[in-house]
């Protein structure tokens, strides 16, 4: 499975997440697969289940490599990749900001939450409500794109 098609899964498993949330648990205390979420081990533990993609679903090939702007129009940075915790939670955008052509570039990493997005003409764009220098300062996350 190529490292896009797993983090699209995992993008998809979160998303779905939330919606559940939303309904009463059944009354059982065994967990299911997307409460759980993906976890680390060297054998599936979980039955394979399927999810049906809605409309408004957003795949990660699709953020990653997204231009992020701020109100004014201005690119202030690229999306690189997204944080996932536990297996199940998006809880963090990875953006590089600054520098030009990739040199003196850095990143930061955003809570998603803070993050609009649009598909215009088939064009993806990410806004944030900032400007460069906040984003400049911004703590930086050490990140590498090796796998």
């Amino acid at each position: 499975m190529s490292y896009r098609n797993l983090v699209a899964a995992v993008v998809l498993s979160c998303v779905s997440v939330p919606a559940l949330a939303q309904t009463p648990a059944p009354a059982t205390t065994a967990h299911s697969s997307s409460e759980m979420g993906m976890k680390m081990a060297d054998t599936a533990t979980v039955k394979l289940k399927f999810v049906t993609v809605k409309p408004a679903d957003i795949t990660s090939s699709k953020l990653i490599g997204t231009n992020v702007y701020n109100n004014n129009k201005e690119t202030v940075g690229e999306i690189e990749d997204l944080v996932i915790e536990n297996g199940k939670t998006v809880t963090g955008v990875i953006v590089s900001v600054g520098g030009f052509l990739g040199l003196g570039e850095r990143y930061v990493v955003l809570d998603p939450s803070t993050i609009s997005v649009s598909n215009k003409d088939n064009k993806w764009a990410a806004y944030v409500d900032t400007d460069k220098d906040t984003l400049n300062k911004a703590p930086s996350f050490d990140y590498s794109k090796k796998k």
